[in-house]
This record gives structure tokens, sequence and C-alpha cells, in this order.
């Protein structure tokens, strides 16, 4: 690219040159001798007037003062009288070329003067030499800038190249160069949007690996859980018969669990919100969770108002419900209560468990990535929160102690038939 701007570049300038120059050249030769011819006639005529003087004076010519008046020139003057009188001043050039004005009066006196044309055309091609080198200086620096201009723009697009094939490697940071010409930092700017948008997708693609080995692990747990009870009550039909459907719909849950992490890896799940009944949910959760807390001695409580609908997905609400469980059971204490109400503008749900609660160091930042009160992955209650944005509602921290978790969603639309309801255990 760099070698075609030269050669273009120069192509342009040289015709330029030639478009300007022979015109000039031509131009300047003709003003010279026309401007030599001038000032020859223009001494002819002089050198008449001094001649008709001298004559009037009766005074005769001094043809050395004349010489020294015309140097370089060669004169002939013709007086008419009897005899005819000839005067001639200085000596004919010796290369024979001659350009030669005269002029003449009424009154018989006539003067032919003459100079070398050679000095003339020696004048024309000195000039001709000062416009060919002002034509050459003139291609250099057009050369000059072009070499300028070349590097000016091949070096940023090899450099554009350069992040291009870094992004297409894997590499995607934003370069943020710019190069001072509009066209090419737009470019730039593309590549640093694209190179954004590409890092963000491979952040969102390991972070959804890491949500799903995560999030895969609870209902495998109970899955787990339900088939051990299979295999311990063996000897019982009626108890097999019970597991065996509660493993069907642990599993039925894995995959409902695993098309919602799919969904929200392609953030669709806002879009798919739908009316869901809370108890239904809640209640299932419940069930899944309770033997595992009544082997760690600790009871589920619901509580609350019944009945209440809210905007969700079922999959995705039921795993926020689930992680708060988990998280209650790893890291509170005693009686958990999952408590349901209805404000203007959102169904709440609160998980409490009545633990030691969240630490002051801690609780600013429980909803990161990667912050456990201990021996968990810190990955819970981020995806917990995820997901419920997801569903186009908000997961807080309400009481830091004893700990209590809150989720607010949209609500769906009353059908009046909600009444007030507390339970014990469930």
């Amino acid at each position: 690219m760099r070698r075609r701007l030269l050669s273009s570049t120069l192509v342009v300038a040289v015709i330029a040159v030639l478009l300007l120059g022979v015109p000039l050249g031509v131009v300047v030769s003709r003003l010279i001798v026309d401007e030599a011819a001038q000032e020859l006639g223009a001494e002819a005529k002089r050198l008449v007037g001094e001649v008709e003087y001298a004559r009037v004076q009766e005074t005769p010519l001094d043809p050395q003062q004349l010489e020294q008046k015309y140097p370089g020139r060669f004169i002939q003057i013709w007086e008419r009288g009897t005899p005819l009188r000839v005067t001639v001043v200085g000596e004919p050039p010796p290369s024979g070329h001659l350009m030669t004005e005269d002029a003449q009066t009424n009154t018989g006196v006539y003067v032919r003067i003459s100079r070398d044309r050679d000095q003339v055309e020696q004048d024309v091609r000195a000039r001709l030499l000062l416009i060919v080198a002002l034509a050459v200086a003139a291609l250099a620096v057009a050369v000059s800038l072009a070499v300028v201009q070349s590097r000016r723009l091949t070096l940023p697009l090899q450099d554009l190249a350069k992040i291009a094939d870094r992004l297409g490697s894997g590499d995607a940071r934003p370069s943020k160069h710019r190069y001072g010409i509009p066209e090419l930092d737009r470019v730039a700017q593309v590549l640093d949007r694209s190179a954004t948008r590409i890092s963000d997708l491979l952040t969102r693609e390991r972070e959804f690996a890491t949500d799903a080995s995560h999030q895969l692990r609870t209902p495998l747990t109970g899955l787990t859980m339900r088939l051990e009870e299979i295999v311990a009550s063996s000897d019982e039909p009626e108890t097999v018969r019970e597991e065996g459907e509660a493993a069907i719909v642990q599993a039925e849950r894995l995959t409902a669990v695993i098309d919602e992490l799919l969904a929200a890896a392609r953030r669709q799940r806002h879009a798919q919100a739908e009316p869901v009944a809370v108890d239904e949910v809640i209640i299932q959760q419940i069930t899944e969770w309770e033997p595992v807390f009544r082997d760690a001695g600790r009871i589920l409580r619901l509580e609350g108002t019944r009945g209440l609908k809210a905007m969700a997905t079922t999959g995705g609400f039921g795993q926020v419900i689930a992680s708060l469980l988990e998280n209650s059971l790893r890291h509170g204490g005693g009686p958990v209560t999952v408590t349901t109400t209805c404000g203007e503008n959102y169904v709440v749900i609160e998980v409490a468990d009545e633990g030691p609660g969240i630490a002051d160091e801690i609780a600013p930042k429980i909803f990161e990535r990667n912050v456990s009160g201990g021996g968990g992955t810190g990955l819970g209650l981020t995806l917990a929160r995820a997901l419920a944005a997801a569903d186009g509602g908000r997961l807080e921290l309400v009481l830091r102690r004893p700990a209590t978790f809150a989720i607010f969603l949209r609500p769906a639309e009353d059908d009046g038939s909600r009444n007030r309801v507390v339970s014990g255990p469930a």
C-alpha cells in the first residue's frame, strides 16, 4: 500500500508539474525575448533622437561616447546628405546571430541597433533551468509528503491488523489506540467495542460454567438423598414408591434448572416471566429440603399470606428459594421461617433463621462473587440475586442478626382469593 501511495502521489505531482511548468517555460521564454526586443527598440528610438539633436546643434557624433553609453551593442547610423554619412559603433557579434531593431526620422536619419541573440537565449536557458530546479524541488517535496502520509496511513492500518488478529486469537482487551485520522479512529472504536462485547461474552460463558456447576449441585444432592431413601426403604414398597416419585420430581427440577441456566446465560429470562403461584413453589422447595433439615435437627416453617401470585419463572424463583434454604442450612441455626406478604408494589418472601447472623464485615458485600461466611463457594447468593433480577425482582438482606433475606417480586393480577393463614411446621 505504501508503494502504491508513493507511486500515485509521484504520478500526480509529475502531471501537475508538467501542466504548470511547460506553459510557464514557454511564457517565460517569450517574455524574455519580447522584453529584449522592446528594450532594443527603445534604445534605437532614443539613439535617433540623440543623432537628430546633434545635427541640429551641428555637433559631430562621438563613436566612443556612444559605445560607452550603449555597451554590447552594434550600432549603424546613416545620415542623409552629400555625401552620405555612415557611423558604425561597436563590433558585430562573433556568432553572427543578431537581434536587430531600427528607427528613422523624416529628416533622413536612419539608425539600426543590434545585439547578440545568444545572450538572450542564454538568459532564457537560465530561467528555464530555474523552473526545472523548482519543479524538481516540488517533486521532492511531494515525494517527502507522500512518504510521511503513507507512513501515517499504513502504520495505523498495520496496528489495526494486529489488534484484529489479537482479537481473533481470544485476547479481547480493548486497545484504546487513536491515530488522529477520523476514519481509522472509527475503525479502532468499533474494534474496541467488539473487544468489549467479546470479553463480556467470554466472561459470561465462564460465569455460566461456574454457575451451572454450583446450581446443579443442589438438585443433585436432593436427588441423591431421595435415592438413598429408596435404598434404605427397599423393604417398604409404599415408601419406595413415594421416594421414587420424589426422585422423579428432583430429576424434572434438575432439567428445569438446566433450562433456566441456559436462558439466563442468553439473557432471556426476564421476557419469560409469568404469573406464578408463590405457595406452590415454596411448598415444593420445603418438601424437598425438609428431610435434610430434619436430619440436622432443625425445622422449616411456612407463614404469611396464602394464595399470592407473582411475576417470575418457576425454575428461577424455585432456585432462589433453594439457594436461601441451603444458605440457612449451612450458615444459620435454629428453625427457618419462610414468610410471604404482599405490599402495594411487591410480593415479599422472607427467609429467616435464628442463627448467629452475618458478620458486619461481610454483610455489605454478601452478594458479591466468591464472598462466603465460611465453607461455601461464595456463588449461591450471587446467583440467587441474579435470578431474582432476571425475573424483574430483587433479593436483599433486610436483617443481619438473625439473618433475614427478602425476595421482592412484581405482583400478578389480584384474583381476590387471598387470605391470612399462619401455619406451623411444614
